[in-house]
Order: structure tokens, then C-alpha cells, then sequence
């Protein structure tokens, strides 16, 4: 199957937003619980433990990856059904990602962000979320999963691009 890379770029004051979006047909209240209830993440990006809120570091197991490692999550920012900011920690560096939820008429779009102080590795990293974010898709509608292979490395020179056209 090919699929299409729909990630944007933007430029901040400190770097750039790396931004994808998602559609639901379904209220915010549960595509927040997709984001947030660990037998939900489980299905798309993996399971968490610990005690979450705003201020709290909680683990998560990156269940898709190879060798399926734990890293710290820090919640950032937590306002039920509308945003959600983490930073989290793992052996490829720190990221800060933001979810942010809206419904209009009983959809709801998914904005994803993460933002970047460099553009190095945006090939890989804008892969890599257009695959999280198509999973997490599946997860709900109940559609096959989608296999990394396809997104990676036929992804990469969008991403590639995206980076070439800011500079």
C-alpha cells in the first residue's frame, strides 16, 4: 500500500513545529481516551504506568519499536479532551509533543505537533508519526495496521523537502 505524507512544517521562535493531522468520526471524549487510557495506547504506540497528571512523569513502553524500550514521559500540559503536551526521553533524545483535540458537529481533528530545535533526522521523524498516527487510526476504526515499511524510506525525501524548501 502507498500512503501519502501529510506532515507540515512551520517555523517558531525556537525552531520549528513539525504538525500532522488526523480525522475522527467520533467525539473528542474518546479519541482523549485513545490518547490518554493505557489499554487504548496500547493498541497504536503502547502501554503506560505510573501516576499521571499535569507535573507527573509516568513510563511508557514504546511497544513498537524494536526491543520494545521504556522511557520517561513528563505531562506538560493536561486540559481533559482538548490538549494534551508531554516531553518524553529515550535513547534517540528529548521530544516535546502536543495533542490537541477539536469537534466541530461531532468530528473531531487530531493536531499533532512536535516541536523541533533542528531539522536533522526530520525524515525519519516525520515518518515515524505519519506511521503512530495511522496506527492510532486503525486502532479505532479497526483497520489493518499499518506495517513501517511503509512509510520508511519512502517517506523520506517529502520530509526531506519540507526541510530543503524552510532552509
Amino acid at each position: 500500500m502507498t500512503r501519502t505524507p501529510a506532515g507540515r512544517l512551520f517555523r517558531t521562535a525556537t525552531g520549528h513545529d513539525l504538525v500532522l493531522t488526523r480525522t475522527f468520526r467520533a467525539p473528542a471524549a474518546d479519541v482523549w481516551a485513545s490518547l490518554t487510557e493505557s489499554e487504548r495506547t496500547a493498541r497504536w504506540f503502547g502501554p503506560w504506568e505510573g501516576d499521571a497528571g499535569p507535573g507527573r512523569t509516568i513510563r511508557v513502553q514504546m511497544a513498537y519499536e524494536e526491543q520494545q524500550p521504556w522511557c520517561d514521559v513528563r505531562i506538560e500540559v493536561c486540559e481533559p479532551q482538548r490538549r494534551l503536551g508531554v516531553s518524553m526521553i529515550d535513547g534517540s533524545g528529548s521530544w516535546l509533543l502536543e495533542f490537541a483535540l477539536t469537534e466541530p458537529d461531532g468530528i473531531t481533528e487530531l493536531r499533532f505537533a512536535q516541536r523541533l530545535t533542528s531539522l536533522d533526522g526530520i525524515a525519519e521523524v516525520g515518518a515515524g508519526w505519519e506511521y503512530y498516527l495511522d496506527m492510532l487510526v486503525a486502532s479505532r476504526d479497526g483497520s489493518r495496521q499499518p506495517e513501517f515499511d511503509e512509510y520508511h524510506p519512502a517517506m523520506t525525501p517529502y520530509y526531506r523537502a519540507l526541510a530543503a524548501d524552510d532552509v
